[in-house]
C-alpha cells in the first residue's frame, strides 16, 4: 500500500468554526480513496472531530497587524513542520463534491496551485500569472526553500505583496504548474448565474469540477441559506447541493 498522503488546512480566530473543519475531514473521506491523515494546524481544537490530527499553528514572523492574514500560510514550508511527505492544503471555505486523487497524480514533482481567477468585468484583459493558495499541493519538509527565502526578504516581501497568495507564486514559480481548469472552480465566478440570472436560477456545480471555491462572499453556509449582499451581484438563490457535499 502506498504511503499515506497528508491532507492539510489552517484554522485561527473564529471566522471559520470548527463545523468548517469537521465537514472539510469527512468531505475528504469520501472522495479521497488513498490512504491519509486529514491535518489541522489550528490555535483551538476544541470541537474537532478525533479523527482530526492537531498540532499547532506554524510560527511565521509576521508583525501584529498580519498575523490573522494567509501570511500565516507560509509557515507550512518550514524545514521543521511535524508533518512530512506529499501533502495537499485546503482551505476551509470549499467544497469537495468528487473524487480528488487526481490531484495526487498530477505533475508529482511540481507544485499545483489554482491559476487565479479575475473578476468577470475584466474578462478582456490579460490573465494575471498569479497562484490562488485555497488549493495546491507540495511535498512538506522537502520545500523550506520558500521559509528560507521570505526569512531574507521580510520586510520586502510584507510591503510589496498583497495578497500573500502573490508572494507564494513569487517563491514557487521554478516549480508551479496550474491546476486543470475544471477541476477547481469558484462559487461565485463558475456557479453563480451572472447578474441578473442569479436572482431567478438557483447555482449549478460547474461540469468536470472536483472543488468548488467558496472565496470572498458567499461562504458555503451562506449559500445553502441563499445569501443576499449588498450588491446586486452578489445575491444568490438558496442553493440545496451545498449540503450534499458539505455536512
Amino acid at each position: 500500500m502506498s504511503e499515506p498522503v497528508n491532507i492539510l488546512t489552517l484554522k485561527w480566530g473564529t471566522a471559520y468554526g470548527p463545523n468548517y473543519v469537521n465537514h472539510l475531514r469527512r468531505a475528504v473521506a469520501r472522495h479521497l480513496t488513498r490512504p491519509h491523515r486529514f491535518v489541522c494546524f489550528t490555535d483551538d481544537a476544541t470541537g474537532l472531530d478525533p479523527e482530526v490530527v492537531v498540532f499547532p499553528i506554524p510560527e511565521v514572523d509576521l508583525p501584529k497587524r498580519l498575523l490573522k492574514t494567509p501570511w500565516r500560510k507560509l509557515g507550512l514550508f518550514r524545514d521543521d513542520l511535524p508533518v512530512r511527505g506529499v501533502s495537499l492544503f485546503l482551505d476551509l471555505d470549499l467544497l469537495v463534491v468528487d473524487n480528488i486523487d487526481c490531484l495526487f497524480d498530477y505533475e508529482p514533482d511540481r507544485i499545483p496551485i489554482i491559476h487565479n481567477w479575475i473578476e468577470s468585468h475584466k474578462i478582456f484583459k490579460k490573465r494575471p500569472e498569479v497562484g490562488n493558495s485555497s488549493v495546491f499541493r507540495f511535498r512538506a519538509g522537502e520545500c523550506g526553500f520558500v521559509g528560507r527565502q521570505y526569512a531574507s526578504e521580510r520586510d520586502w516581501a510584507q510591503e510589496t505583496f498583497w495578497p500573500p497568495q502573490t508572494y507564494l507564486t513569487h517563491c514557487i514559480r521554478p516549480k508551479m504548474v496550474y491546476w486543470p481548469e475544471e477541476w477547481i472552480r469558484s462559487f461565485k465566478r463558475h456557479a453563480l448565474p451572472p447578474f441578473p440570472l442569479n436572482h431567478f436560477k438557483t447555482p449549478r456545480i460547474p461540469a468536470g469540477a472536483k472543488i468548488v471555491v467558496f472565496h470572498g462572499w458567499p461562504n458555503p453556509h451562506e449559500a445553502l441559506a441563499g445569501y443576499r449582499g449588498e450588491k446586486l451581484n452578489h445575491r444568490c438563490l438558496p442553493t440545496p447541493w451545498v449540503a450534499d457535499h458539505w455536512y
